[in-house]
């Protein structure tokens, strides 16, 4: 690439101007081709300019009597401009800051003060003016990077631990003492801690809420002095397609804080790996790397407009990564202050089907200018299954008409799909629906509530239940268990029948669980039964099992001379009760294991007949669940007065700030 052309002041080019003009051997002394026919390269011409200026300052030149503001000027249109750039370009690139964020532009009595003195931004900021400088710095300096140490449970062997890791990633501040992070960035944690730019002090940090399905998670800081100076980032609104956008972060490769940029390519509703959820995300073309995961992403104005937390690693893709946009952002936070806790996103309970097939459509008894879905399922633990059929057509939404192909009109000239109104919804509002049955139009009103999964996705940040009994372990199905036996491609290596269950399967109730026989500590009292593995229980002594609660009570209760399985593919295993209890002791001695079920099943020891077995272990898993949500609820109300106390349960997930 030839170097540019350096751009000399005004009175030197009036004097180039009138050398080109000249004969040869003019009095201006200028040399022509003819007297040298070397060509000089602009370095040269640079040097000798270097070398005549102390003449041109004795001889009263142009130059003698430029200022250091009109040099500096000078020195920007040789630096950032192409030959013929002006003072107003020179000064736009002097306002750029080294930050790479745009700065915001000047409001109120700084603004009044700069247009007074005739300067732009640049000026502005050279003349302590209070221009976008001091607001880009102010931006970076919201953004903080998150210490975290981890402690996964062994989802395979789930009276243990894993061993205890690290990982850095990214975050921002909120006013009211708030930090907004990533889920899986403090997923499992044992310890946060948060370090702001420029600090070498690490302050301790708090975890109010996380978060799954969404990947967020609420942080404050107790100690005042991690507060001082602080300017909040504000959110922005949703951007549009081709909008730039500037990531700011810690990511792999430094220590330093990273400024990478983009513009938006895809708005549409995306799947959250860490959640396993569908809700609206945002792709860029900016680079995402580990430990970007938490840190906002900027508009030209310098406002938020979302958060990184997860990028497309794929042969056939390139520079694909996504940012959490501030709906998303704004409802995380709204259910937080509602609730005091986070209680999820809602979900209609129902499988559907496009209509785009005109046989489809007469069949079902649609008018031509009728639209809508086929419902092909309903799940049970949903507000919807009162009210909602097998192959009604849903029509709207909240007032809003949903297409054939479930869509519905996205702002100008889009369109997205129609769970994008729901999860827009909270888990304690209602919906009206317009529901095509049997040719009927009717509209209904139903409660929407947080989905209720067969096989959950994520365990909310809680250790994995179990039960051991004659070297018998027993737990539930959960996604994390199939990742822990069968590695990323669970979804292709596990048990047809386990996968089946995961993708298609619907509880009955919300206690339901698919409990299997996870593996068997081999030992005398067992004999035979070694080989067995991850097969579901359907039935003790005849009586059909629900949930791994009522299989300890169960057990705990029987009085029969044999404890007699049923599991799937027909298999059954029979032991000696009296043989079992006795060896149990001596199993979980020689394996190391310090009790023979987990601490959320102990309230179910001693309790006796099947049912009362499964409503008392229901109950005390209900009990976690709900001791959890009031820790977070203390949380928050210390954290109000800035004093936050308190560690709500963090997520699951392996993206991000350790991906």
């Amino acid at each position: 690439m030839p170097p540019r052309k350096k751009v000399k002041a005004a009175a030197a080019v009036v004097e180039d101007e009138k050398a080109a003009t000249a004969p040869s051997g003019s009095e201006n002394g200028a040399v022509t081709m003819e007297e040298d026919p070397r060509p000089t390269s602009p370095r040269t011409r640079a040097r000798n300019q270097t070398a005549e200026a102390p003449l041109a300052a004795a001889g009263g030149g142009a130059d003698a009597a430029e200022g250091p503001a009109e040099a500096k000027r000078r020195n920007a249109r040789r630096k950032y401009g192409a030959a013929g750039a002006t003072a107003a370009e020179a000064d736009a690139a002097l306002g750029a800051t080294a930050s790479g964020l745009p700065p915001k532009p000047a409001t109120g009595v700084a603004a009044a003060a700069a247009a007074a003195s005739g300067g732009g931004r640049g000026r502005g900021r050279r003349s302590g003016s209070g221009g976008g400088s001091a607001d880009s710095d102010s931006v970076m300096d919201a953004v903080v990077k998150v210490f975290c140490m981890h402690v996964e449970p062994n989802f395979s062997l789930p009276w243990q631990r894993k061993r205890q890791s690290s990982s850095n990633s990214s975050g921002f501040l909120l006013p009211n003492r708030r930090i907004l992070t990533n889920a899986h960035c403090v997923d499992h944690y044992t310890q946060v801690k948060v370090k702001r730019r420029g600090s070498d002090v690490k302050f301790m940090a708090t975890v109010l809420s996380v978060g799954t399905e969404c990947d967020i998670a609420l942080l404050t800081v107790e100690d005042d002095k991690f507060w001082e100076g602080v300017e909040p980032v504000e959110f922005g609104t949703l951007p549009q397609l081709q909008d730039a956008v500037t990531v700011v972060g810690y990511p792999i490769g430094g220590d330093t804080m990273s400024v990478t940029s983009g513009v938006v390519s895809r708005i549409e509703v995306t799947s959250y790996m860490h959640g396993s959820s569908e809700l609206l995300g945002i792709q860029i073309d900016a680079a995402i790397n580990s430990g970007n995961s938490g840190g906002p992403a900027f508009n030209d104005d310098g406002q938020c407009v979302g958060i990184a937390f997860q990028s497309l690693k794929h042969e056939d893709a390139e520079n694909i990564g996504y940012i959490i946009p501030t709906p998303v952002i704004h409802h995380f936070l709204t259910d937080y202050e509602r609730h005091g806790r986070y209680t999820g996103f809602p979900c209609l309970g129902v499988e559907w089907q496009k209509l785009e097939n005109p046989d489809l459509r007469a069949v079902l008894k649609m008018q031509p200018e009728q639209k809508g879905v086929l419902i092909r399922r309903v799940e049970p633990t949903s507000a919807c299954a009162a009210v909602l059929r097998q192959n009604d057509v849903l029509m709207s939404f909240d007032g809003v008409a949903v297409a054939n192909d479930g869509t519905v009109p996205f702002r100008s000239g889009e369109r997205i799909s129609f769970s994008y109104l729901v999860s827009n919804k909270y888990t304690d509002e209602e919906a009206e629906l317009v529901v095509l049955q049997d040719g009927v139009q009717r509209t209904l009103r139903v409660g929407l509530g947080a989905p209720v999964r067969l096989v959950p996705f994520h365990t909310r940040g809680l250790p994995p239940s179990y039960f051991i009994v004659a070297g018998l372990v027993f737990t539930a199905v959960t996604v994390p268990y199939l990742r822990s036996e069968y590695g990323k491609e669970y979804d292709f290596d596990a048990p047809v029948k386990l996968l089946e269950k995961m993708m298609h399967g619907m509880a009955q109730h919300k206690e339901e669980q698919v409990v299997v026989l996870s593996q068997v500590l081999a030992a005398e009292v067992n004999l035979g039964y070694e080989e067995i593995c991850n097969t579901q229980v359907v039935s003790l002594n005849g009586s059909r099992i629900t949930n791994l609660a009522e299989l300890v009570a169960r057990v705990d209760a029987c009085d029969q001379p044999y404890i007699v399985l049923d599991l799937e593919y027909n298999q059954k295993v029979v032991l000696g009760t009296a043989k079992a209890r006795a060896a149990t002791s001596e199993i979980l001695a020689m394996h190391c294991i310090a009790a023979d079920r987990s601490p959320d099943l102990v309230a179910a020891a001693g309790v006796s007949g099947g049912a009362a077995g499964a409503a008392e272990g229901a109950a005390a898993a209900a009990a976690v669940v709900e001791g959890e949500a009031k820790e977070e609820a203390k949380a928050e109300a210390v954290a109000s007065t800035g004093a936050a106390a308190g560690k709500a349960a963090g997520g699951k997930g392996s993206r991000g700030g350790r991906r």
